[in-house]
């Protein structure tokens, strides 16, 4: 199997002790490509040096994520914008909305967002969308913001049937990770539904790895436990979801397709 990672923070500081064992373990397991989502102003350099020291696997993305969007994120968003013009990313991402944590600055969330989608329709670049506990909100957001030539991944969707219709009308893809493979995840209703078109691979390593590592540190590693999951509730092989999840990865980040 050759699959992609949509989403993984592999240059997280949970892996700074074994990272080059992770990686080889990543390449073993088939994982061929790897998108890292920037969180904010201090991930850029370890991201960054994610991607010099293992080209062609680690890509990343430019974007402030929700819950780091705070007094400052003005500032965090002019730094974020002169990477954007200087060098090429796959995506503007992670960002969004989060109502799980902390809503003190969701009116300031909004506004960043906004902001951030206008950098990708000018850069015609998709966006990577954290939407915790904010599904319906980030949904209306986009839907005002679209210009026909919007697209991006509902990251870590969780939702339901109608809002995967919604996203998938806007022409967006459903980023499924762990939780498909979770007992009460909700997404055996959904999948089903939906097929394989519209859906891509992720793991949001380190966190939400999927069962049977469930609590542990998540790896992209752990890749084919979800495409087996997802290949489980469409009854076909986990090697069609890689295949299809795959093609629809690379059509999206075009400008970073092998």
């Amino acid at each position: 199997m050759n699959l992609i990672d949509t989403h993984a923070h592999i240059y997280s500081s949970k892996f700074d002790s074994d990272r080059d064992e992770v990686i080889q373990e990543i390449q073993d397991s088939g994982i061929e490509r790897i998108y890292m989502p920037n969180v904010d102003v201090e991930t850029i350099d370890a991201m960054l040096a994610c991607e010099a020291k293992y080209p062609g696997l680690c890509i990343p993305m430019m974007g402030l994520h929700p819950c780091d969007v705070k007094e400052d994120f003005g500032a965090q968003l002019r730094i974020m914008k002169d990477w954007l013009d200087k060098r090429p990313f796959a995506a503007v991402g992670e960002i969004g909305l989060d109502l799980y944590w902390d809503k003190t600055f969701f009116e300031q969330q909004k506004e960043a967002l906004k902001i951030q989608i206008e950098w990708a329709k000018e850069k015609q670049l998709p966006i990577v969308l954290h939407c915790r506990e904010s599904m319906d909100e980030t949904i209306e957001i986009v839907k005002e913001n679209h210009d026909g030539t919007l697209r991006g991944i509902f990251h870590c969707f969780n939702g339901n049937v109608s809002q995967a219709k919604e996203i998938i009308e806007m022409g967006f893809l459903l980023g499924i990770g762990g939780v498909a493979t979770y007992k009460n995840g909700g997404l055996d209703q959904v999948i089903p539904d939906i097929g394989l078109d519209h859906l891509v691979l992720e793991t949001d390593a380190p966190y939400l790895a999927p069962v049977p590592f469930r609590g542990k540190r998540n790896s992209p590693a752990y890749l084919p436990y979800i495409a087996e999951k997802i290949g489980d509730y469409l009854q076909v092989s986990k090697e069609i979801v890689a295949l299809k999840t795959k093609e629809n990865a690379l059509n999206l980040f075009k400008e970073f397709s092998l």
